[in-house]
C-alpha cells in the first residue's frame, strides 16, 4: 500500500546506491537454540548469530489472548550495534506450526507499517474498532507460519536511538537478511522450512531486493557450516516493480474499459495519449540510460501529472477506482476508515504493554506511514536507480519461485502494467511465458458455472494471477480468494 503517496510527495535530494554487502566476521561458536515455547512473557530473550556479530534480535511470546487465542504469538526487534531496531510480529500456523512453511509480510510505501496487513488484510486477527479486534477466518497463517515486520527504520514501531536512517532498498535489505539468519539458526526447528517473502505495493521493490540477498548470502553460510534459507519463493501483491510499464498503463485504467468504465473526460485521455511518449523518453534518459537525479525527478514528475494525479482528481479511490475516497487521501485514512481504527488501537495503553513496545513511545502516536522514511526514499529516487525487475529474472533462473497477484480495480499498481511487466522479464522460461494466455480460475470446489475468480498464466517458475472486483488490498477485499491463491500456492497446485 501507499505507493501513491511517494508519487505525491517525492523531494530531490541525492543519496547514492549502495551493494549489499556483509563484511563482518566472527569465529565460529557453539550457538545456543531455543523453543518457542520457553519464551518469556514478561521479558525478551535476546538471539545472536554468528555471522552477524553487529546483530541481534529481542523476542518474547504474547499473552494468549492478543489477537487470535488459538496460536501462540510473539513479537520482537531486531536490533544493530548501530542502534537501529525493527519491530516485528510473528504468529504460528494454525494448522501445523511444527511442520508449516514460513511467511515473511512487509508492506509498502516507502514507509508503511506492516500493521495495515496484520490488522487490515492478511493476518490472523482484524480491528473492530479502536478498542478491540476479531479473530480473521481467512488469516495466511491458516498454512503458515507467518511475521508482519515494520521496515525500514522508523516504519511503525521501529526506531533508531541515534537518528539513523535507511533511504535505499538494497541497504534494507542488510537488517532483514540478518534477522531472517538469526531467526532460522536459533529456532532450529523452522531450518529447512519452505521460506517465502511476500508483501504488497511497494513490497514490489522490497520483496525482489530482499530476497536477492538472502539468496546470494545462502553462499556464505554453506561456507562457515549453517544450514542455508530454504528461500522457496516471492509473493507480489499489486506491486510497483516497473516504472516504465506501471505509469503508462495507467491510462488504460482511466480512460478505458480494462478495469471499470472510463472515468476522465475524452480530451484528458487524448492529452495523456499524447504527452505519454514524451513522459517516457525523458525517464529513459534520465533514470535509465544514465541516472541522473535532479532530471530523473523531474521526469518522474511530469509522469505522475498525466498518470497518478488525474485519479485524485477525479475523486476516485486510487486503490480502488470503482469508488470514490473516502477521507483524505494524505492523512491517516489513505481511503480506508479502517486505518484510523488500526492507529487507535496500537496507541492503547494495554495495548502497547502486551506487544512489548518500549517506553520510548509512551509519548509517541502511532502512525501508519512514515513521511520521513517515505521523504528519504522518495528522495534517492530508490524505485529508479535499479531496475527491480532484474532482480526478479535472477530469482527465476535460479528456481526461486514468483507470483505476481493483482487486484483489477486497483488504480495505484494496476493489473495492465504488472501483467506487462511479467511479460517483459527476459529469463530462461520467458518465451514459454509469453506466449501463454490468460485463462481463467476458480476457488475450490466452486460450482463450473461460478464466476471465476480472476485470471491466471504461468510457465516454470513464474505465475501471474488476478482477482476480480479486488482492490490494492487484495485480502481485504477478497479474503476468501486470497487465501485460496496463497494455499494453492505454498502448496504448489496449480490454478488452471
Amino acid at each position: 500500500m501507499f505507493y501513491l503517496v511517494w508519487a505525491l510527495l517525492h523531494l530531490a535530494v541525492f543519496a547514492a546506491a549502495s551493494q549489499i554487502s556483509f563484511t563482518e566476521s566472527a569465529p565460529d561458536y557453539n550457538f545456543t537454540t531455543l523453543d518457542l515455547s520457553s519464551l518469556s512473557e514478561e521479558e525478551f530473550t535476546v538471539l545472536e548469530h554468528p555471522q552477524f556479530p553487529s546483530y541481534s534480535v529481542r523476542i518474547r511470546q504474547t499473552a494468549s489472548g492478543f489477537c487470535d487465542p488459538s496460536v501462540k504469538s510473539y513479537t520482537g526487534y531486531i536490533d544493530t550495534s548501530a542502534s537501529r531496531h525493527l519491530f516485528f510480529y510473528f504468529f504460528e500456523s494454525r494448522h501445523d506450526p511444527e511442520h508449516d512453511d514460513v511467511i515473511f509480510w512487509t508492506n509498502g510505501g516507502p514507509g508503511g507499517s506492516s500493521a495495515i496487513g496484520l490488522f487490515m488484510e492478511l493476518g490472523p486477527c482484524r480491528v473492530v474498532d479502536g478498542n478491540t479486534t476479531k479473530v480473521n477466518p481467512y488469516s495466511w497463517n491458516e498454512k503458515a507460519n507467518i511475521f508482519f515486520i515494520d521496515q525500514p527504520i522508523g516504519v511503525g514501531f521501529s526506531y533508531a536511538d541515534l537518528g539513523e536512517t535507511v533511504s535505499t532498498t538494497e541497504d534494507g535489505a542488510k537488517d532483514i537478511t540478518a534477522f531472517v539468519a538469526i531467526f532460522f539458526e536459533t529456532f532450529r526447528k523452522f531450518k529447512g522450512r519452505g521460506f517465502h517473502l511476500a508483501g504488497e505495493s511497494y513490497g514490489g521493490r522490497y520483496i525482489p531486493v530482499y530476497a536477492s540477498a538472502i539468496y546470494d548470502y545462502n553462499t556464505v553460510l554453506k561456507e562457515a557450516g549453517i544450514e542455508p534459507i530454504n528461500l522457496k519463493s516471492v509473493m507480489i501483491g499489486n506491486g510497483f516493480s516497473d516504472f516504465t510499464t506501471m505509469h503508462p498503463s495507467t491510462y488504460d485504467i482511466m480512460c478505458t474499459p480494462a478495469s471499470v468504465e472510463p472515468f476522465l473526460d475524452i480530451s484528458t485521455c487524448v492529452y495523456i495519449k499524447t504527452a505519454m511518449p514524451r513522459c517516457m523518453k525523458w525517464f529513459k534518459e534520465s533514470c535509465i540510460d544514465i541516472f541522473d537525479l535532479i532530471s530523473c525527478n523531474a521526469a518522474v514528475h511530469f509522469c505522475n501529472t498525466m498518470s497518478f494525479f488525474p485519479i485524485i482528481a477525479a475523486k476516485r479511490n486510487p486503490y480502488d477506482v470503482s469508488k470514490e475516497c473516502s477521507g483524505p487521501l494524505l492523512e491517516e485514512s489513505l481511503c480506508y476508515p479502517i486505518t484510523k481504527d488500526i492507529t487507535q488501537y496500537l496507541n492503547r495503553p494495554e495495548t502497547r504493554k502486551l506487544i512489548g513496545i518500549p517506553p520510548k513511545f509512551d509519548n509517541a502516536t502511532f502512525s501508519n506511514i512514515n513521511y520521513t522514511v517515505h521523504a528519504a526514499f522518495g528522495a534517492s529516487q530508490d524505485e529508479n536507480r535499479i531496475q527491480t525487475k532484474f532482480y526478479l529474472e535472477n530469482l527465476l533462473d535460479r528456481g526461486v519461485r514468483v507470483l505476481i497477484y493483482v487486484g483489477t480495480y486497483d488504480g495505484a499498481c494496476n493489473w495492465v502494467g504488472n501483467h506487462r511487466m511479467v511479460n517483459s522479464l527476459e529469463w530462461r522460461d520467458s518465451h514459454t511465458f509469453v506466449q501463454k494466455e490468460l485463462m481463467p480460475w476458480h476457488v475450490s470446489n466452486s460450482h463450473e458455472k461460478t464466476p471465476p475468480a480472476g485470471s491466471v498464466k504461468t510457465a516454470g517458475g513464474l505465475t501471474f494471477l488476478t482477482i476480480e472486483e479486488a482492490g490494492h488490498m487484495v485480502p481485504y477485499d477478497k479474503p476468501v480468494e486470497a487465501l485460496e491463491l496463497v494455499t494453492r500456492w505454498l502448496n504448489e497446485e496449480s490454478f488452471y
